[in-house]
C-alpha cells in the first residue's frame, strides 16, 4: 500500500524538555542544524506522502509561522486546537473534520527524530500493513535507548504482535512515536482528550494491531539533557549497527 496522508502532532506543551520550551514548541527545537518537525516532514515526503495535517496549541502562530515558511515538500494544513485534545483525541477531530481521508495514514509525534536502517521505516510500516489490522506501530529496543526508558512499553512476539507489560515486568520495545494505522481504529472513539494508548489496548485485545522494530538509530527526546546528548552524538558522527 502507499499512504498519501500524515498527521504529525505538535500540540503538546512539552512540559519536561523545559526550559527550552518556555517559548518554543517542541517540534520547532532543532537537532542537526534543522528542527525537528522538518525532520518528520522530510521523511514523510521522501516516501511520497502528499498532504500533512499538523496540530498545534502551545505557541501556534510560531508553527504556522514555520509551516508557512517551508519551501518545498507535501502541502500541510495546521489544525489549531484551542484546548488540547492529547494524541487520540487529535487524531480523531481531524479525522472527523475529513482532513484524513478514509484510507490509511502515518501519525508521527511532531518530537520523533530517527535514522534510517536499509529500508526506510515509514517504508517498511507500509509494507506490512494489511487489510486485517488497525494499526503498525514501530518500536526501539530500549536497551539502545540513551535516555531514561522507564519499564519499556511492549513485548513483541516472532509474528509481530506486541503485548503490553504485565505487573512487575521489564519489556524490551518502547514506542518510537511514529505508526501507520487505519480509519477504523478510531471508530466510536471517546470523547474529548484521550490516549492514542485507550486505542492501542482496544486493538490489541481485538488482535488488531501489530508491531515492527527500527532497525536503525532513534533518538527519546525528553529532557534538554536528551536533546543534548542527541546532538553530540550526531556531531560525531556516530554510526551503530543496530540490527
Amino acid at each position: 500500500m502507499r499512504p498519501r496522508v500524515a498527521m504529525l502532532l505538535a500540540a503538546g506543551l512539552g512540559t519536561r524538555m523545559r526550559p527550552l520550551t518556555d517559548q518554543t514548541p517542541k517540534p520547532l527545537l532543532t537537532l542537526g542544524g534543522r528542527a525537528l518537525l522538518d525532520h518528520a516532514i522530510d521523511r514523510l515526503a521522501a516516501i511520497g506522502i502528499e498532504r500533512v495535517v499538523v496540530n498545534a496549541h502551545w505557541q501556534a502562530p510560531r508553527l504556522a509561522a514555520h509551516l508557512a515558511a517551508r519551501q518545498d515538500g507535501p502541502a500541510l494544513q495546521l489544525r489549531e486546537e484551542v484546548a488540547l485534545l492529547d494524541t487520540g483525541g487529535a487524531v480523531a477531530s481531524a479525522l472527523a473534520r475529513g482532513d484524513l481521508g478514509p484510507e490509511p495514514f502515518f501519525v508521527v509525534n511532531g518530537d520523533a527524530f530517527w535514522l534510517d536502517g536499509p529500508t526506510p521505516a515509514l517504508a517498511r510500516l507500509a509494507t506490512v500493513f494489511d487489510a486485517a489490522m488497525e494499526g503498525v506501530l514501530l518500536l526501539h529496543r530500549t536497551c539502545q535507548v540513551q535516555a531514561e526508558a522507564g519499564r519499556g512499553d511492549f513485548a513483541l512476539d516472532p509474528w509481530g504482535v506486541p503485548r503490553r507489560p504485565e505487573a512487575c515486568e521489564i519489556v524490551p520495545y518502547i514506542y518510537a512515536g511514529v505508526q501507520l494505522v487505519a480509519p477504523a481504529l478510531f471508530a466510536a472513539p471517546p470523547a474529548g482528550a484521550f490516549s492514542l494508548n485507550l486505542l492501542w489496548n482496544r486493538a490489541l485485545a481485538a488482535g488488531r494491531l501489530r508491531a515492527l522494530v527500527h532497525d536503525g538509530l532513534w533518538f527519546h527526546l525528553s529532557t534538554p539533557a536528551d536533546l543534548h546528548e542527541a546532538e553530540e552524538r550526531l556531531r560525531a558522527g556516530v554510526t551503530l549497527d543496530t540490527r
